[in-house]
């Protein structure tokens, strides 16, 4: 259960990073403290393969004021320049920037990891430095969660998004027990459910969900935080209330459980609790107290959350490398085979610090022979964590922690995953303890307890360091981490290195370690002596009657096993490696296998029975087999009238015979001849000896032959193992880079449905604006021309890449070729108007052809259709003409166009024949003045002679114009073409010959 300090939780932030205090405000700030602005979350974000799709739908789903800080950490192919920053900003409105080395983090932003770098984040600010481990082998994600996890404390948050592999796995860990969130991509929804998968069945993921739902848990988690900081101590009934649910909780973990949490950190305890009830969405400790009561796995759950099960594999490597040069070598130093190394790792988690010790023995016994009897034990209060430990299979995401030679000897790997060797396991015997509440293990050399008494009260630390003392031999070393101390206890312990805590326990009969010593109720601290009425005269007392106990015991009493009727050893008194030793294969505690050859036997007919006959005793004696010569052990079992637990108890005693050899006289025997049968008998006895000689050394011979069989077939298969994992190592390297190719083909294949999208705007933008247009390299070849470009230059598709100039074209007026070529030179733009033969026009506009870089890479050529605008500029112009000119005529003058439709009249025809311009334009000839001119003589002059002569002159006729009577006119027509084509008017001259001009009241009729 080894954590960072509670200290990274305080860890500064710049001044551009908003930061709550992480203290509750005085009474006399309280008002400054509730207008300080939230302190952001700053939120890791890592994906590997496929998490380019999970990006853009978290950043849309997530709202631009949200006031959470996002990091992005994607494997990135180290050689390509990466487009995520582009890609991504079109998901959000928020800002896309990669991430610069000492940027700060800035809430509502969202920060890039760039190609070919790994990233920390240390005081609020990003730090970039080049990768340390080779390509295919890196993990940016797992050592950016580890440095979010430290630096921002619970105000970090991990997710883990769509990707292969295990990368993420341990920093998630570090986030968790650091009180930050950790989220995952439900695997189903992810296009590769390596990641996600791996993080969750590490079990350190709070919540599992969809990344569309995201944003609302992140939303969440920042309310809940900020509410808490937002509290002040004043008010006091709340504070009362919070600190009555707590104790409830804890009572209930106590009950439900078994486990005792009241005497760690309540701050601590406070924020675990808390981030519980923010994934339930509940508020109040005394409502999820009454959650906890009606939601038995609930409780289960909150104690997982109470377990900091952080560690890593020679973490801290000083310490490491001070524990193999100068604490270890003394401690192995003439150790005779019976007196193991005993070894203690209290609060090992999953296992990875006792595997780094283990490690570590294995390379310094490589030169001690006969091998070093090792007992390494290793215990912690989470049973899932013991049960991974002895599993001791670990994510990839190790080689961070684990140098390449290392993870060559004492590592195979196995579908992604790190197994630890055998040898290095069967080292190892791991055990689910309390310290608080089991005793300890003893006669130990190592102790190592780092990173757990940070989370306990100091009343409780003041209780284990003598537990420490007492379970070490004298000149036994304690290792802490630099976070703790052994507190006031200096008369237990000599400093052996300060900065990294290696304590020497001493020879010391203190009061404290008397009491532990004569059996305290482990499951409370010790209290004081004075808090016990003991005087010093009755302390020294005791201490002299159990220095005097303990003596007797190993002077006059045998070594003894005490065991369940099964064999299983449940306690040892005195030095029994003589008749016991640790039996090769799986650690086992059953008397039977540990017994050595020639007790084993005996030992087994001895306890059936003694529990056939029950209570009583049995003896016998027998021989062991040593190395030298048999040693005779009379072993007595004794069945037990009391009973543990229910289980009946044995008592086995061993006591080594003590043989005197008399001395007497040997008779003298009489010298006679030997029969006949005793001779031959004797031959053959020596004849067997002889065949039996020579069959053990054929036996010898071919044994050695075996052995060397075996030594080979050993080395063959060491080769085919280092093969085997070259080949594992080249298969990792080989995913990482697909997993980085998956990404620059994601960003690819994004770009390039982009860029399809722009050239679909752009054909359709030059469509539909019908405007002719042809683009020109430098050397005016043509490049790309558009649709309506084909009325003015005969282009087909296979023109691309040939010159304009081989190009026919009929326009009037100018040459684009050549107006093309002075751009090119002078890049002054050219604009002219230009025709067709069949009149039609063209606004033709060459400009030179800029690139993104402003680069004048051609020119383009742009022919927009003005045709309307030209004739309708040339009808207004000759409208214009004629109704100047008609305005000088003093004759009776209209002005009709090829529909008879009156146009213009002026003045003297209304003085002649009356009526007004609202009555005569934009009417036929024929309807005006009540159908006056609608007459046979004047259809066939307009419809039929004017069209055939053009120009018709004198001819009179004779008409009745209604109520003006009738008339006799001298008609005069004339026909005028519009330019281009627009159209015709026809000019029409009325003169009156026989009548004078009308009166007033003829006019108004």
């Amino acid at each position: 259960m080894t954590e960072a300090p509670e200290s990274a939780s305080k860890q500064a932030l710049p001044a551009d990073v908003p930061l709550s205090p992480s203290e509750p405000a005085t009474a006399t700030d309280a008002s400054a403290h509730a207008e300080a602005p939230a302190r952001p979350l700053v939120v890791g974000i890592g994906a590997s393969a496929g998490g380019l799709e999970a990006f853009e739908q978290l950043l849309r789903e997530m709202p631009p004021d949200s006031g959470h800080a996002l990091v992005l950490v994607q494997h990135l192919d180290p050689t390509h320049t990466s487009l995520l920053t582009e890609i991504l900003q079109r998901s959000t409105t928020m800002a896309v920037i990669e991430a610069t080395d000492k940027a700060a983090v800035l809430a509502n932003h969202v920060h890039v990891i760039p190609p070919n770098c790994d990233m920390m984040i240390i005081q609020g600010r990003l730090r970039l430095h080049p990768p340390r481990e080779p390509h295919g082998l890196r993990m940016p994600i797992d050592s950016f969660f580890r440095s979010l996890a430290n630096d921002q404390a619970e105000y970090a948050v991990a997710i883990i998004l769509s990707g292969s592999g295990s990368d993420g796995t341990l920093g998630l860990r570090a986030v968790h027990d650091a009180g930050g969130l950790c989220l995952a991509q439900q695997p189903d929804t992810a296009k590769f459910a390596g990641m996600p998968q791996s993080a969750i069945q590490a079990g350190y993921v709070n919540q599992v969900l969809p990344v569309a739902q995201m944003p609302a848990a992140l939303a969440s988690v920042a309310r809940a935080l900020h509410s808490t900081i937002a509290g002040t101590p004043d008010d006091t009934e709340a504070h009362g209330a919070s600190d009555k649910g707590l104790e409830r909780i804890l009572a209930l973990l106590r009950v439900g459980c078994g486990h005792d949490f009241t005497q760690y950190k309540r701050n601590t305890l406070r924020r675990r609790v808390e981030r519980r009830m923010t994934v339930r969405s509940i508020t109040d400790m005394a409502a999820y107290a009454r959650y906890l009561q009606q939601h038995p796995g609930e409780l289960k759950l909150l104690f997982r959350e109470m377990l900091i099960n952080v560690t890593s594999f020679f973490r801290d490597s000083e310490a490491f490398a001070l524990l193999k040069t100068e604490i270890l070598p003394p401690l192995m130093k003439d150790r005779a085979f019976d007196n193991p190394l005993r070894i203690w790792v209290a609060g090992c988690s999953t296992g990875e610090e006792a595997y780094s010790i283990a490690m570590v023995l294995r390379e310094l016994m490589e030169g001690i022979s006969p091998e070093l009897r090792v007992q390494l034990y290793a215990t912690d209060l989470d049973d899932e964590a013991i049960t991974t430990a002895r599993a001791a299979r670990y994510p990839s995401s190790i080689a961070q922690d684990v140098d390449a030679d290392r993870l060559r000897r004492f590592f195979v790997l196995d579908n992604n995953e790190y197994v630890v060797k055998k040898e290095v396991r069967e080292m190892v015997v791991f055990a689910v303890q309390s310290l608080a509440q089991d005793p300890p293990f003893t006669r130990l050399d190592l102790l190592s307890c780092r990173n757990v008494m940070i989370y306990m009260e100091p009343e409780l630390q003041a209780h284990l360091v003598p537990a420490f003392h007492y379970a070490l031999k004298v000149g036994g070393v304690l290792l802490l981490s630099p976070a703790e101390s052994i507190g006031n206890h200096t008369e237990l312990f000599e400093s052996v290195n300060r900065p990294w805590n290696f304590y020497r326990a001493r020879a010391s009969f203190a009061s404290t370690r008397s009491m532990l010593s004569v059996g305290l109720n482990w499951s409370q601290p010790p209290k004081l002596a004075k808090d016990l009425g003991l005087t010093q005269r009755t302390r020294d007392i005791v201490s002299l009657a159990e220095l005097a106990k303990r003596q007797l015991l190993q002077s006059f009493a045998p070594p003894a096993v005490l065991t369940d009727q099964h064999g299983e050893v449940l306690f040892v008194h005195g030095e029994t490696g003589r008749f016991l030793r640790l039996a090769p294969g799986a650690p086992t505690h059953n008397v039977i296998e540990m017994a050595r050859e020639g007790l084993d036997m005996p030992l087994r007919e001895a306890l059936r029975n003694a529990e056939a006959m029950g209570t009583g005793a049995l003896s016998q004696r027998v021989n062991i087999q040593t190395e030298s010569t048999p040693i005779p052990v009379n072993l007595s079992v004794r069945m037990l009238a009391d009973s543990w637990a229910g289980r009946p108890l044995v008592l086995i005693t061993f006591s080594v015979v003590v043989v005197d050899m008399p001395t007497f006289a040997m008779p003298k025997l009489r010298s006679r001849p030997l029969p006949a049968q005793v001779l031959e008998l004797t031959g053959e006895l020596e004849r067997a000896k002889e065949r039996t000689k020579m069959l053990l050394e054929e036996q010898q011979a071919t044994t050695e032959e075996l052995k060397s069989i075996n030594e080979e077939l050993q080395s063959t298969n060491e080769e085919l193992q280092s093969t085997n994992e070259e080949l594992e190592t080249s298969k990792e390297e080989l995913q990482s880079v697909n997993e980085e190719l998956l990404t620059v083909n994601a960003e690819l294949h994004l770009k390039v449905e982009q860029m399809s999208g722009m050239q679909d705007d752009m054909k359709n933008l030059l469509d539909n604006i019908r405007v002719g247009t042809v683009f020109l390299d430098r050397n005016l070849m043509i490049r790309r021309f558009t649709k309506e470009a084909t009325k003015v230059f005969r282009l087909l598709a296979s023109d691309l890449g040939r010159p304009l100039a081989d190009i026919r074209t009929v326009l009037e007026g100018g040459d684009p070729i050549a107006d093309a070529a002075q751009v090119i030179d002078t890049l002054v733009p050219v604009e002219r108007e230009l025709s067709l033969p069949d009149e039609t026009w063209f606004l033709a506009r060459t400009q030179p052809y800029r690139t993104v870089d402003n680069v004048i890479d051609g020119v383009v050529l742009t022919f927009t259709d003005i045709t309307e605008r030209v004739h309708s500029m040339a009808n207004q112009q000759a409208r214009d003409l004629a109704v100047a000119v008609v305005d000088t005529v003093p004759e009776p003058l209209l002005v009709l166009d090829d529909k008879f439709m009156v146009v213009s009249a002026n003045r003297s025809y209304f003085r002649k024949f009356g009526g007004t311009a609202d009555t005569v334009l934009g009417r036929s000839m024929f309807l005006i003045g009540e159908g006056q001119w609608n007459d046979k003589q004047i259809h066939e002059i307009l419809e039929v002679l004017l069209p055939r002569d053009q120009h018709i002159d004198g001819i009179v006729i004779e008409h009745e114009f209604g109520r003006l009577g009738k008339m006799k006119l001298r008609l005069a027509a004339h026909r005028v073409a519009l330019p281009a084509k627009s159209g015709e008017l026809m000019l029409l001259v009325i003169e009156d010959l026989g009548l004078g001009e009308l009166s007033p009241q003829q006019l108004q009729l």
